[in-house]
């Protein structure tokens, strides 16, 4: 027997979320239903509220909901250090570390020629342009391991190697190829602690 239509179309709708399979995403949409109209309206909102309001910082490409994102308008952190990354998502990873207040810029990918991601494909220019306007002495290198984190990374040094600015990298207890969501808070913390210099 089939569902009605409605209720399928929501299971097909969470089944777009990644890691959600068809048992996972059936139990979700009989857990709607028994949410009540307010809860089912401020869900719905949420969602709507997302696509509508959630933007990117023009400064160090971080989600916000305003002009300039919630780390970049914070005085308490380091002015002079960025945190390199790869994607939105690992900024928030470090933050729930809560050890290290410092900036970032998020970089929208890594270098992978085979995947047609050039340099210019990604917000290098924007982070020069940050290193000399912010007088910025230190860039930790907070990249995925792997052949295109360590393309990445190099080629950033050999553009900031006349640039009076330090360039670091996080520890190698990372392994290789791992997706930053998935270390563990230690793993991550460790690996900012004992950063090196890319020489």
């Amino acid at each position: 027997m089939n569902y009605p239509r409605s209720f399928q179309n929501l299971i097909d709708c969470f089944k777009l979320l990644p890691g959600v399979g068809t048992k996972t995403a059936e139990r979700y949409a009989f857990s709607m239903l028994d949410l009540d109209e307010n809860k089912i309206n401020d869900f719905c909102e949420s969602i709507s509220n997302v696509k509508e309001k959630i933007t990117t910082c023009p400064n160090c490409g971080c989600m916000s909901d305003s002009n300039n994102c919630l780390i970049c308008s914070d005085d308490s952190r380091h002015k002079d250090i960025i945190c390199v990354v790869e994607n939105q998502k690992n900024v928030f990873i470090f933050e729930k570390l809560g050890v290290f207040k410092t900036k970032y810029h998020v970089l929208g990918g890594l270098i992978s020629p085979m995947d047609g991601v050039n340099p210019e494909d990604l917000s290098i220019s924007k982070l020069i342009e940050r290193i000399e306007k912010e007088n910025i002495k230190e860039i930790i290198l907070a990249l995925r391991p792997g052949i295109e984190g360590n393309t990445t990374a190099l080629y950033i040094t050999k553009l900031l190697e006349n640039k009076n600015v330090k360039v670091t990298q996080i520890a190698q207890g990372v392994p290789m190829g791992a997706e930053m969501e998935y270390l563990d808070a230690l793993t991550l913390e460790m690996a900012l602690e004992n950063r090196s210099e890319i020489s």
